[in-house]
């Protein structure tokens, strides 16, 4: 039973002081009930680790009670959530009281408050929470009175505020550039009279011009700054230390160093020194974070998925690229093929895979005039959907970036990364050491000024800015000739790879060049039987059968089924067909001497088509380029015919292997890790998921069919696959430009710290010095990003 008691404490849920009448419960005081409550919830529910991880880490409950009624409205739900069927609903927030650990904790932790939640996945950075819950019993208002009541008040709008929060400007980093730039300028006004030696004429008004700057010193340091403090901190408290513990140092220190010559009138203190100082380091956050910015949203969604949709334009089928697709649009989805936009099936039976979405693999049964979102891969016939909802607003846009397609690999530790942990240290040790030298030495002004100059002159902004800037500019590249890297990691591990593995139909063979013929005897009407089954499937050689046919007019078919690497079937106006390998159609016919698709109407063996497939153009040019660099493979799961034809094309002593199954593919990538290599596998995204996502990097080759998958690191235009070698070049050239940056950086830094050291490097010219080394590393990364790609011939 909770006692009121005055006292005048802490709240042990917020920090706020409690000057007023407070709440207890056994030894555990708050500000109001609502922290209370708060409290009661976390114990309840066994979730009182929350208070271990930070001291007082959650946030006031004193405010009016929030009104979610408007969440009970369908119309307004609909636009809210991300994903839902009969079961889970999915649903991301904008939640702007995110700020340390505890809320990292307490937030995944939500299943245990509540049943009804399946999991939450955190996104620190953006502030953002992605919950999936189950919607029997437990509607979105009650997750959200949920969240508030834990403190954790989402911030909602019908502006679809997750997206607009991530286009949006950094207003707070803006607020705190506005006060520091108004400090410095004060400041500079009122310490002219030391600039300009005019101090003993102005004697009576340098105490006066010295508090002034004082109280300019405070919101500079206790607003401005804070985010240096908390980075530092946070670092230390899992012992580590990170990049802004300089910077918070400095910071202390030119603020400490201030107040005491000001209130001891032994100075005029570092007020100029310290505002200019967070003014410039706040403006290389906003260029960083403006640059960045600008870099990665030219690569928007439009540039992930790259491969066209089928749409039924005046009764016809034409492929229109994703960008296009608008909502009324009519589509055809394919056999495998993935849901780019949120739609309405209206005809068809779909059996939609939503694993990308909910983790289940089972199949859902969706039925006309039902909602289908994006994401959904269908795994049966055909069917029509008309869209409802732009791309840019569905789930899809983020399943590229979905973390769980990347658990089977280990965190990749940049260049950068490598070294950040011994800088800080290094710049530490010499600021200490020079101090304690000149203190020695009894010349106390030496050792503050060598200190000071040191920890600014050595400012880690650069290790933090070449690496990412770098990166970026390499994806717009690469987004420009038609190559999509997942993100700056896939770069890394690009220049990295030491082993190519090339599937064989769809890759390197060329789907707009097929020499197609037919053996057997098929009338027209089983022609169109069949083509009416080859429409469901999305693979090349279903395409090529569709084409050759050339029928408009395409009949149902029910009972779909495809079965990877053999064949397809259904049933056709009371007909059964089969089309595929021969094992599959069982038709005992002998093997042929290329590419074959076998055909059963009805259990009568009709004939099978041939394929001549050509290569793609320039392959030769590209396949004698890497095999110089690099060992070839070849898996695929066709048969061995066309053995001989490839031995031309590849190297004597690459190993070849057919009839492989999409696990045997995976395996054969996994051997080769196991022996040290660095895989690069490139194949159609048809039936090679599982060696995609094995290898060290996946690339999907695609030409005009929405075989988009995310298992793949990176999805490559066929036209340009005789770019390959210059993009791994492009690549290893960025490595080699972040090598080059930070040398120049640390030259920079030797140089500074020369000085420093000596103590003849005043502070403020350290401060100013010290972003000139920022602009200097991002026009020579700009610099030398464009110069090496246009030495590569991407432009």
């Amino acid at each position: 039973m909770s006692t009121i008691t005055s006292a005048k404490t802490s709240c042990y849920h917020c920090g706020s002081e409690c000057s007023d009448s407070t709440w207890q419960i056994e030894d555990k005081t708050f500000c109001c009930v609502g922290c209370q409550s708060v409290f009661q919830i976390l114990s309840k529910n066994n979730l009182c680790n929350y208070y271990h991880y930070n001291d007082s880490p959650g946030e006031t409950q004193k405010r009016v009670k929030a009104h979610f009624e408007y969440l009970d409205e369908p119309s307004i739900v609909s636009q809210l959530i991300d994903y839902s069927d009969k079961d889970i609903t999915v649903v991301t927030f904008y939640i702007p009281a995110i700020h340390c650990s505890s809320c990292l904790w307490l937030l995944e932790h939500l299943y245990k408050i509540e049943s009804s939640v399946v999991n939450s996945r955190i996104d620190f950075l953006k502030k953002e929470v992605t919950i999936t819950f189950r919607h029997a019993n437990f509607t979105l208002r009650q997750l959200v009175e949920l969240l508030a009541s834990i403190s954790y008040e989402p911030s909602i709008s019908l502006q679809d505020v997750v997206k607009e929060k991530k286009n949006s400007v950094n207003r707070q980093l803006i607020k705190k550039i506005a006060v520091a730039g108004f400090c410095m300028g004060n400041v500079m006004l009122f310490s002219f009279p030391e600039y300009l030696g005019l101090s003993s004429i102005e004697a009576q008004f340098k105490n006066l011009f010295g508090w002034l700057n004082l109280a300019f010193a405070i919101p500079v340091t206790f607003y401005c700054a804070t985010d240096y403090f908390k980075s530092a901190w946070a670092g230390l408290k899992n012992r580590l230390i990170n990049l802004d513990a300089p910077l918070a140092l400095i910071v202390a220190v030119l603020f400490l160093r201030t107040y005491y010559e000001i209130l001891t009138h032994s100075g005029p203190g570092f007020t100029d020194t310290l505002s200019g100082l967070v003014f410039l380091l706040l403006m290389g956050k906003w260029v960083k974070q403006r640059s960045y910015h600008h870099l990665s949203f030219q690569r928007d969604y439009r540039s992930y998925f790259p491969v066209a949709v089928t749409v039924l334009r005046d009764g016809k089928e034409k492929p229109v690229a994703i960008s296009e697709l608008v909502v009324g649009e009519r589509m055809l989805i394919h056999n495998n093929e993935i849901i780019p936009a949120d739609s309405i099936l209206l005809k068809g039976e779909g059996y939609f895979d939503f694993s990308f979405v909910t983790g289940e693999s089972a199949p859902v049964r969706k039925v006309l005039g039902e909602i289908v979102y994006a994401g959904g891969r269908q795994m049966g016939e055909a069917v029509e959907m008309e869209v409802i909802k732009p791309v840019s607003q569905s789930y899809l846009t983020k399943l590229w970036n979905n973390e769980a397609f990347d658990e089977k690999r280990e965190k990749i530790i940049g260049f950068n990364d490598r070294i950040a942990k011994y800088f800080s240290l290094v710049v530490f040790a010499i600021a200490f050491g020079s101090a304690a030298f000149w203190i020695f030495s009894e010349n106390t002004d030496k050792a503050w000024a060598a200190f000071t100059a040191v920890l600014i002159v050595a400012c880690p902004c650069v290790l933090a800015l070449s690496t990412p800037f770098t990166l970026s500019a390499v994806l717009g590249i690469f987004d420009k000739n038609g190559f999509y890297l997942k993100n700056t990691d896939a770069v890394e591990q690009l220049a990295k790879i030491n082993t190519m593995v090339f599937d064989k139909t769809g890759t390197i063979t060329s789907p707009d060049s097929v020499n197609l013929r037919f053996q057997g005897d098929l009338t027209g009407h089983e022609a169109i039987l069949t083509a009416s089954l080859c429409r469901n499937s999305n693979h090349p050689l279903s395409r090529e059968i569709v084409k050759w046919v050339k029928n408009s007019q395409f009949l149902d078919v029910t009972e779909y089924k495809e079965l990877v690497g053999q064949g397809i079937s259904g049933f056709i106006e009371g007909h059964e067909v089969l089309l595929g390998n021969a094992a599959f159609v069982s038709s005992g016919i002998a093997k042929t001497d290329s590419s074959t698709v076998h055909i059963r109407i009805d259990g009568e063996y009709k004939g099978f088509f041939l394929f001549k497939q050509e290569w793609r153009d320039g392959l030769e040019a590209l396949l004698e380029t890497v095999s110089k660099k690099y060992p070839l493979h070849l898996i695929s799961g066709d048969n061995e015919t066309d053995r001989a034809v490839l031995g031309v094309v590849f190297p004597p002593s690459t190993p070849m292997l057919f009839k492989q199954s999409p696990q045997e593919k995976l395996n054969y990538i996994s051997h080769l890790q196991q022996a040290g290599k660095k895989v690069m596998m490139l194949g159609d995204g048809l039936n090679d998921a599982g060696a995609l996502k094995q290898s060290d990097l996946g690339v999907s080759v695609s030409d005009d069919i929405n075989n988009f998958n995310p298992a793949c690191d990176a999805i490559l235009e066929g036209d340009s696959l005789p770019k390959l070698p210059k993009f791994i070049k492009q690549a290893q050239d960025a490595i080699r430009t972040i090598k080059m940056s930070f040398v120049i950086s640390a030259s920079y830094n030797l140089i500074g710290v020369y000085f420093a050291v000596q103590g003849t490097l005043s502070p403020l010219t350290a401060a100013v010095l010290m972003p000139s080394s920022t602009i200097t590393i991002i026009a020579f990364t700009s610099f030398a990003t464009h110069y090496f790609a246009k030495k590569n011939q991407l432009k």
